[in-house]
């Protein structure tokens, strides 16, 4: 299956939920080109962006994954060019 190139942006409000989605990010990590991490503090959430160039099924099964995990939301945008 081809690769495509995606951003996959997850607020996290259960900071309990963090450490599994550590954990499936290092398992997926031969996938992501890159990741960012935001504190927001004030209103006690996690942001993280996470780029990634991988099969899409590698890329909606952690999607998923990370998505059923309680207080978590995420949403993925994939780049047109195939």
């Amino acid at each position: 299956m081809e690769n495509r190139v995606a951003v996959m942006s997850i607020i996290v409000e259960n900071t309990d939920s963090v450490e599994r989605i550590n954990a499936l990010l290092h398992d997926n990590g031969e996938y992501i080109i890159g990741r960012m991490g935001l504190p927001y503090r004030e209103r006690h959430i996690n942001i993280i962006c996470i780029a990634m160039d991988a099969p899409q099924d590698v890329i909606s099964a952690l999607s998923g994954k990370i998505g059923a995990l309680p207080g978590v939301s995420v949403k993925t945008a994939y780049s047109v060019r195939r």
